[in-house]
């Protein structure tokens, strides 16, 4: 439990500095924004572990060290900054700026990016899921009828990109918001994701300079990850401002909760949890699945965070139980 020493400490201080600048108020928004942020990015830490499970002791060190510092100041602050300059046509300066002196507007420009984020996001996040369901080689399944019969369907050659392109496709014609810039943010997070892939299997299959390559492999995988919390947390970053407009307390709050996700996936890895409930990681993928689908849906029609937030919620719950269940028969 050491490893949760740190978050806990800076967990305290942050709250302490929110209560003295804005009193009750502010701290329990913050309190409420971290417990959020934590409770709806549990499936995250899940996806997070088995991609960690691959790095070494050292670059899981730096996922909790440099990792914070791109999730909290990159993820929760700077991006967002970058989405809205791009959205209103201004610098990413100027946009930092209107965030710090007029948050209410710097939080309508977000909230009118939002079709970008969820095109972006979704595109990436789905097909995340798909190349995990349509893995030829994954031997165990948790909802079996259907799992089994996506793996057979995996043999037909690149089949999750063709998925996933015909779906933004389809969707960017339906989006309220321009088709143009739709599509494009799609094919971006799908592109996004194909060049990640592409480059961490190709230092895999590499077997020379092994030291090198480790440290390549642990840097991509690093990046991977970054750019999957980024897509996780940009619509939690936009809900944060349905709660507040306050600047200090969003940061405070999603930092906090991302602290903490990160921790959990560490301390995952660590106790090789994934490996004793082995229908936890399909849960976690299932509940992947049903957020890129919510997210793309959003671009048609409107779902609520909390929605949202309770499929990803209710996926990781069943397949811990069923993990449990199946442990004590010695099914697994």
């Amino acid at each position: 439990m050491r490893l949760f020493i740190a978050p806990v400490v800076i967990s305290v201080v942050a709250l302490g500095a929110i209560f003295i600048w804005g009193g009750w108020a502010a701290f329990l928004l913050a309190c409420l924004l971290s417990v959020l942020e934590v409770t709806l990015s549990f499936d995250n830490a899940v996806v997070n572990a088995k991609v960690l499970a691959q790095m070494s002791e050292k670059w899981q060190r730096r996922f909790l060290t440099w990792g914070i510092l791109f999730a909290v100041f990159g993820t929760r602050l700077i991006l967002p900054a970058i989405i809205v300059s791009i959205a209103a046509l201004v610098s990413p300066i100027t946009a930092a700026i209107l965030a710090l002196e007029n948050p209410e507007e710097y939080g309508r420009l977000l909230a009118e990016a939002t079709p970008l984020i969820g095109a972006f996001g979704g595109a990436f996040l789905l097909m995340v899921s798909l190349k995990y369901f349509f893995d030829v080689g994954k031997k165990v399944h948790w909802l079996a009828m259907i799992e089994s019969r996506l793996a057979r369907w995996g043999r037909i050659e690149a089949i999750e990109l063709a998925l996933a392109l015909s779906i933004v496709l389809m969707l960017s014609y339906l989006a309220h918001a321009p088709q143009g810039p739709v599509l494009a943010a799609g094919c971006i997070g799908i592109l996004l994701f194909i060049v990640i892939q592409g480059i961490a299997n190709t230092l895999r299959m590499d077997n020379g300079h092994a030291a090198s390559m480790a440290t390549q492999t642990g840097l991509v995988l690093f990046i991977y990850l970054n750019i999957l919390d980024a897509a996780f947390s940009l619509d939690g970053v936009i809900g944060a401002f349905a709660l507040t407009t306050a600047i200090p307390i969003i940061f405070v709050g999603l930092g906090i909760g991302a602290f903490f996700v990160r921790t959990i996936t560490v301390h995952l890895v660590r106790k090789k949890t994934l490996e004793t409930l082995k229908y936890l990681e399909h849960g976690a993928h299932w509940a992947i699945l049903g957020l890129a689908l919510a997210m793309l849906a959003g671009l048609v029609i409107h779902i609520p965070e909390a929605v949202i937030g309770l499929i990803g919620l209710m996926f990781v719950t069943l397949a811990y139980i069923s993990s449990r269940r199946a442990l004590k028969k010695g099914i697994l």
